[in-house]
């Protein structure tokens, strides 16, 4: 996903003389190695500095540059905060700020590295725009879109790895548009970034051992959310699930439900997040989903069991 970012970014940077690339101490990977080599006057990495990066960021864009901060999530957003929120959205200046490793993806490095509530985070401060693509397809997408919007942008990307999802999905991706990636009847799993792999696996699994027609839905945008869309959702819909690599406070699951009330739903509606929890657990990032409840063989399970 990282990699598809940096290409679609390299893509951009090559037309427009405006774009900037600030980095905290990250190895350039794919298109960014090439955009550094090409454009060494436009890549900054300020080191292990990352109030630096966003506030270089915000003096860039106030000159008129059009600058991404890039680096491992929890230093994207958490050690600077204050940088986002005044220098950036108070001043709504139009900063991309890249965060790699969204969730627990960096399993092994432990809680300094988890950026388990960040989605909450950035969506409670005005302006920020929070975007999270399920697969490399969808991470070129949003790059290219953010580049439309006049304020801050967080991009919440998965690390490496992550499996093509949206190549054959029935509906095209639309910026700010909830986006079937899977066709189905019966059951709706609502989810983004790297987790829509286990929830395309747990839907071909309920489609062939449960005969439950399952379908997966993108929610790419999580700031603006498409409230419409996800009300049709829960109206066409008798069972619909969430799930996200997020806590269970500010993230997707909570605002589901609020919609589901408030538009008087009558679908059953299960969430699935992080534990409010720091897992004190050293493995793989499966082991970490794991550890925080996120078990496909439980989720398979009740979710047979709720639509059944």
């Amino acid at each position: 996903m990282r990699n598809a970012f940096a290409n679609a970014f390299y893509d951009l940077a090559k037309n427009d003389r405006r774009i900037c690339l600030v980095v905290a101490d990250i190895t350039a990977a794919a298109g960014v190695a090439s955009f550094q080599k090409e454009s060494p006057e436009r890549f900054i990495n300020v080191g292990v500095a990352e109030q630096i990066m966003v506030g270089m960021c915000a003096g860039l864009a106030l000159r008129g540059m059009v600058p991404f901060a890039y680096t491992i999530a929890t230093f994207t957003i958490y050690r600077p905060f204050e940088q986002v929120r005044l220098d950036c959205c108070y001043q709504n200046l139009p900063v991309k700020l890249v965060g790699v490793g969204g969730g627990v993806n960096y399993s092994t490095l432990g809680s300094t590295h988890h950026a388990q509530e960040d989605v909450a985070l950035m969506s409670a401060i005005p302006h920020m725009t929070v975007l999270a693509p399920c697969d490399p397809a969808e991470s070129a997408a949003v790059t290219k879109a953010s580049m439309g919007v006049t304020g801050p942008v967080y991009l919440r990307l998965g690390k490496a790895g992550e499996p093509d999802l949206t190549a054959a999905a029935p509906e095209p991706f639309q910026f700010g548009k909830v986006r079937c990636i899977r066709g189905g009847t019966d059951v709706c799993f609502l989810t983004y970034g790297p987790i829509t792999k286990m929830a395309c696996e747990l839907a071909a699994k309920l489609e062939r051992e449960k005969n439950l027609s399952t379908a997966v839905v993108s929610v790419h945008s999580l700031k603006p959310l498409d409230e419409p869309g996800i009300r049709a959702l829960l109206a066409k819909f008798k069972t619909v699930v969430v799930l996200e690599e997020h806590a269970p406070f500010g993230g997707l699951g909570p605002q589901v439900k609020a919609i589901a009330w408030d538009s008087g739903a009558r679908c059953r509606l299960r969430t699935y997040s992080l534990k409010d929890e720091f897992i004190h657990v050293y493995g793989s990032h499966y082991d970490l989903l794991k550890a925080h409840g996120l078990d496909p063989a439980v989720i398979f399970q009740e979710v047979a069991e709720l639509a059944g």
